[in-house]
């Protein structure tokens, strides 16, 4: 049995693919590096992330599949499952090797369960484009807090920034830890240390010390507003939580006592 170890980066599983094709020696599992190795295996080759390689793999691909598959690729990775990296393996083998198309082949299996994937990234991205509901802090920015249960949060940035390009916004992920600031001119990735992580950081709600003055009164208006329009004799529980799964509740202003 022969394992690549990788760094867990997207630009990592390329780089293994072109070690791959230049030892002409195909791994049968991807691991992560610092993972835990079966207790029997012939050879563990560590892969060390090249951006070059990375990008000759990329612009070979770029030949073989059209910009909707290799935005497939690029989703796909976002879900962060631990079978995701051998799958896209897989899948980008099989694209290489193929003198046609392999993106609607879905008789395949690994085409087929890619697929399955990229759907389920992107009802999650779907869904912050729904759920995510701002706060307005003292100074004037625009909080929101989420916790995807993958990480599509980098998919729905384009859409907040066109759709309140005219006031400061910050949407925090707090199970990975990292957002994105809006300065009114740029969007900047943002990270928090452990030692910085305390109250809107964990809880996703501000501290009414941190609020506008006016946030409570537009957050009561909300409120009340959700509840005018709730026809109580066509309520249906089982599909409201289906359609509202109900791990985004605690980050819904409606949905607060």
């Amino acid at each position: 049995m022969l394992l690549f170890l990788f760094d867990n980066t997207f630009e990592g599983l390329l780089t293994a693919v072109f070690e791959a094709y230049s030892r002409r020696t195909f791994p049968d599992q991807l691991l992560v590096e610092g993972e835990q190795l079966p207790l029997f295996y012939d050879e563990a080759f560590t892969v060390i992330t090249d951006e070059k390689k990375a990008g000759r793999v990329w612009r070979g691909l770029q030949k073989k599949l059209s910009d909707v598959a290799l935005s497939s690729l690029a989703q796909c990775w976002l879900a962060e499952l631990p079978e995701v990296p051998m799958l896209l393996f897989r899948y980008i083998r099989k694209a290489i090797d193929s003198p046609v198309s392999i993106e609607t082949n879905f008789a395949d299996a690994d085409v087929l369960e890619l697929s399955k994937v990229w759907k389920k990234v992107d009802w999650e991205r779907i869904r912050l484009l729904q759920f995510v509901r701002f706060q307005k802090a003292a100074d004037g920015t625009f909080f929101a807090a989420m916790e995807p249960q993958f990480n599509a949060l980098p998919l729905t940035i384009h859409h907040f920034k066109d759709r309140f390009a005219d006031q400061c916004w910050l949407i925090y992920d707090i199970k990975r830890a990292y957002g994105y600031y809006y300065d009114l001119k740029e969007v900047r990735e943002v990270t928090f240390g452990e030692d910085s992580r305390e109250g809107h950081l964990l809880t996703g709600m501000l501290d009414e010390s941190l609020m506008d003055k006016d946030e409570k009164l537009f957050q009561r208006l909300w409120k009340t507003y959700f509840k005018a329009i709730c026809i109580k004799e066509r309520l249906n529980p089982r599909k409201h939580k289906q359609d509202m799964p109900v791990r985004y509740w605690k980050y819904l202003t409606e949905k607060q006592q």
